[in-house]
Formats: structure tokens, sequence, C-alpha cells
């Protein structure tokens, strides 16, 4: 079990065994408890704005550095994959937690994702974010790239070559100023050899999408419109695997969106928890298009064309577009003929 160790520190901090996990457990003790678990190169003070958002209006919110990041423990030795689903679940039992809304991004959503699969009776509700439930050859090349960039350059580096991806144009440019900055306090933050080793336990990480069938709890599905770390189609097998899902499109933004667009996604999930408190949820593995106007008065959008392609073609211009394409053919064909009745060359 986890034990305090206020006395060795200041800091919320607690052990298991050989580990120290730091965590932040805030809110008025009644309204629903959401968790939100890391990405890779993340830690607590990513999800603050959440927590500020969630606390005022009435949730707890948990929020934790994983073994390897942050302010908890970095050891130098393997770390295993599924050794933070069992940490989460012994930080629940700690503070007395029986259920929760687990929300994760990347790697933290693969996390929540063996989560709700292990621990089926500790969720209220999941919210994957740009994440995965298996490794292709392209998401493998980019990890190992990713890997070997950091091996031989740097941290520094690993950070330069994710905020690629993590981000849109726009950000980028609006944080242009304090860009460096910003690297070098993940440097300061982070350590090389507990990263390698988090990104090691991915690199033997094991498919597990044929499991996602055994989730049955409300799940909320987010994807980034232009996210190239974690593209639609790894979103799409979460969506037609998990029965009780709906997949919510986050307009012009890349992998990170939490960071990015904050105020739509809290109203996204804010949406998606009361739904399910209220008991009006429904988990119809539709398609939906979140607003990107944070005051709007309307939420979502229906996704009337082809949502696994990024070229927006609807199914009737499609068709359409087919007919004519034949008859042109066709056209073409009996003019070709006319010119040269015998068909000779």
């Amino acid at each position: 079990m986890f034990s305090p160790i206020e006395e060795e520190s200041p800091m919320p901090i607690f052990r298991q065994n050989n580990k120290e996990v730091y965590y932040e457990f805030t809110g008025n003790g009644k309204g629903p408890v959401i968790v939100f678990v890391n990405g890779l190169t993340q830690r607590v003070m990513h999800w603050k704005v959440y927590q500020e958002y969630f606390n005022k209006i009435g949730y707890q919110v948990l929020l934790f550095d994983m073994i390897g990041q942050g302010q908890s423990l970095k050891p130098a030795l393997f770390i295993d994959f599924q050794a933070h689903e069992k940490d989460i679940a012994l930080l629940l039992d700690y503070l007395k937690v029986k259920k929760a809304y687990i929300a994760g991004i990347s790697f933290g959503g693969a996390v929540v994702l063996r989560f709700a699969i292990d621990y089926p009776d500790r969720i209220s509700g999941i919210i994957p974010i740009s994440t995965f439930s298996e490794m292709d050859d392209k998401l493998f090349l980019v990890g190992a790239n990713l890997y070997e960039g950091m091996m031989q350059i740097g941290f520094e580096y690993l950070v330069k070559l994710f905020s690629m991806y993590n981000f849109s144009n726009d950000y980028l440019h609006k944080i242009q100023d304090n860009f460096q900055t910003m690297i070098r306090d993940s440097f300061s933050n982070n350590d090389v050899y507990a990263i390698q080793n988090l990104m090691e336990s991915l690199l033997q990480f094991k498919n597990f999408t044929p499991e996602l069938k055994k989730i049955t709890a409300p799940t909320l599905i987010m994807n980034g419109e232009f996210d190239a770390l974690t593209p639609r189609s790894y979103h799409e097998k979460l969506r037609i695997n998990i029965t009780n899902s709906k997949l919510i499109l986050m307009q012009h933004v890349c992998h990170a969106f939490t960071i990015e667009i904050p105020e739509i996604v809290s109203r996204v999930i804010t949406d998606f928890i009361e739904q399910v408190e209220k008991g009006t949820w429904q988990g119809d593995q539709s398609v939906l298009i979140a607003t990107d106007d944070p005051l709007s008065a309307r939420l979502f959008y229906p996704c009337e064309g082809d949502h696994t392609r990024n070229i927006p073609i609807f199914k009737k211009a499609g068709s359409t577009k087919k007919i004519n394409l034949q008859s042109k053919k066709k056209a073409a064909k009996k003019k070709s003929s006319l010119k040269n009745p015998a068909g000779q060359a």
C-alpha cells in the first residue's frame, strides 16, 4: 500500500514498496472525482488549468506524476508499462476513492485504456485522448526515432521533436518568445534516464486492441484534427471496439491539444461527465465535431463526411462525382469511336 512520507517532504508524496509518487488531490470532497494521467514528458503542472476549472465547478481532481516523471521517483532501471495502472489503483485506495473518471493523453491515454480493462469496477467513465491501443509499424518507427534522437543528442532534442507533433503552427507562433524557456524547463524537471525507461516500456508494448471489447464504461474518445502522431485510424479502433463510446474531433489542433485549447476541452469533458452523472449518456459510437469557439453556445456539430479521411469527402457529393466521372469516360469513348470508327491506331 501507499504510505505517507510527509515528515520527510512538504510535498504530498506517497511510497509504495520502493516507489515514491507525487500527487495532488484537490476539491471540496463532494463532487465527482476526475483523474488526469500525463503524457510521456508531461507532469502535474500541465493539468493545472483543468484542476482550477473543475475544482471551481465542484469536482475533485487528482493529478500525479507517474514513476519516472516530474517530482515522482525516477528509477534508473526498467519501468513496466502496466505498473502505472497499478499505481493509480493503489493511490485511489489510499485516498478512499471508490470510482473516478480517468482521463489521459497519449502515453497516459494508453494507461487509461489498460486501467479500464483491468480495473472495470474503479471507473465511472474514461476519456482517452490522442492515444492508441496498439503500435503499428509507423508509430513504432516514430517512437524508435524519438528514442534514438534523445539518446544520441539529448532530452532537449526530444522535446523539440515532440513540439512539431504536439502543436499547431498558430500555437507555436504564439509561444515563440517563450519556446526555449519551456524546453529548458522541461529538461530541468525530467531525467533523461527515467524518460528513457518510459520509452523502452513502449518499445515492448503489447497490442491490446482485442481487449477493448471488455470496456463497458462510458467512454469519450478525443482526437485532434491534425494529429500526425496518433492519427484518426488509432482512435477509430477505439470507437469500433468500445461500444459505449463516442469520438469527438477537435478542430485545427494536433497531438497535445489539451495544452492548446483547454477552454474547449474542459467544456467537452464537463458535458460528458454531467451526462453520465444524470444518466443521459448515450454511447452510440457516433462521431461529433467540437466547436472551435470557447464562447459558442453550441458545443458539438455532426460529422457528415468520412471522419477517417483528412480530405473532406462527403458521401453524397462523392457518389455524384463518381457518376459524373463515369459519364465523362463514356462520352470520351464515344467521341473517340466517332473519330476512328475502325478502331485503328
